[in-house]
């Protein structure tokens, strides 16, 4: 979004460096006038790489830096002398970054670790100097390698957020304030549709120290799959996720009919999300009794059901062990 500063979707170019050529020289000096080949290597072309950074969490500072060069190798040079390796270019992303080919749109890679580095574009090799061809048969070759040449091309960096639940429900359905009483994550809540525009991670604690991650993306409508709403832009989010947390209030019309309508919204964008363990939770249940709680549980999915309350916070124990036994079952 504009002025936003998560940003999880860029397009760059990208060159690997060129590898220096083998030099083609003799030995000549005040007391040899004639001497052999002492022509040095090429050294090798940098490489594009990639190297995740936990400290990391948008892809924001590459959205205004579209092209990355490598360096070329320096040419080799006289007396075995190698040319110097041209520098690596080291692209730090974070973690649940994805790169794909921008034309075909190929997977390429996927940096999941703090640390990680791979090669997306390797630098050229090398060319060998005219000392490297000499023989007994062959003492004074007058011939040496270019060196290899560079690899470039346009890449998407797709950013995919790492967490263990995601949270899905409709615009409004009250996921940013759940958030907000299970961690010390602060997103945006207001009493409107859309209120969230951009993912949000939190850390729950659970007992004994235990913690895990939990994301709100932004709240899908019916047709997201096919681009309405905010929903396609952020449902690659919940990708990643082991567990989906859908959350519908308790007023609803039918919650029934919503929670088949976003999971049809689901298996339109990515029929493997269904394959994911699934937990339904009914908030704004401080509404509800316990007769009327008692009613509603026949009407709904074959899935763990737990009714919450954020505002009284009521039911949010019972949901983060329910949560927590369904990450370690």
């Amino acid at each position: 979004m504009e002025g936003s500063n998560f940003v999880d979707y860029v397009k760059i170019f990208c060159r690997s460096g060129k590898g220096g050529a083998g030099s083609i020289h003799f030995l000549r000096t005040k007391k040899t006038a004639k001497g052999g080949p002492d022509g040095g290597n090429g050294g090798e072309g940098g490489s594009v790489m990639l190297r995740g950074n936990a400290q990391l969490w948008t892809l924001i500072h590459l959205k205004y830096q579209r092209h990355i060069f490598a360096e070329d190798g320096v040419n080799g040079s006289e007396n075995n002398c190698t040319g110097a390796c041209g520098k690596d270019s080291i692209i730090e992303v974070p973690l649940g970054t994805v790169v794909k080919d921008a034309e075909t749109g190929n997977f390429l890679m996927e940096i999941t670790a703090d640390g990680e580095e791979k090669v997306l574009f390797a630098g050229g090799r090398g060319g060998m100097g005219n000392s490297f061809f000499k023989t007994a048969t062959h003492q004074t070759p007058r011939f040496a390698q270019p060196g290899g040449d560079f690899i470039e091309n346009w890449v998407i960096l797709e950013l995919k957020l790492l967490a263990d639940v995601g949270l899905v429900g409709f615009p409004n359905a009250g996921k940013s304030t759940l958030l907000s009483v299970l961690s010390a994550a602060k997103p945006k809540i207001a009493d409107y549709p859309f209120t969230t525009l951009e993912p949000n991670l939190g850390i729950v604690y659970f007992r004994d120290n235990l913690s895990f991650v939990m994301a709100d993306i932004p709240g899908i409508i019916e047709g997201a799959a096919e681009g309405k709403g905010l929903g396609l832009r952020f449902l690659r989010h919940i990708e990643r996720n082991s567990v989906l947390l859908f959350l519908i209030p308790a007023d609803s019309k039918n919650i029934l009919s919503e929670y088949q309508v976003l999971l049809g919204e689901l298996e339109k964008f990515n029929p493997e999300l269904l394959h994911k363990k699934r937990i339904l939770a009914i908030s704004k249940c401080d509404l509800l009794d316990e007769e009327l709680i008692k009613e509603m549980r026949q009407e709904l999915p074959q899935i763990p059901v737990v009714f919450i309350s954020s505002f009284a916070k009521t039911g949010l124990n019972r949901l983060k062990t329910v949560l927590w036994d369904e990450l370690n079952n």
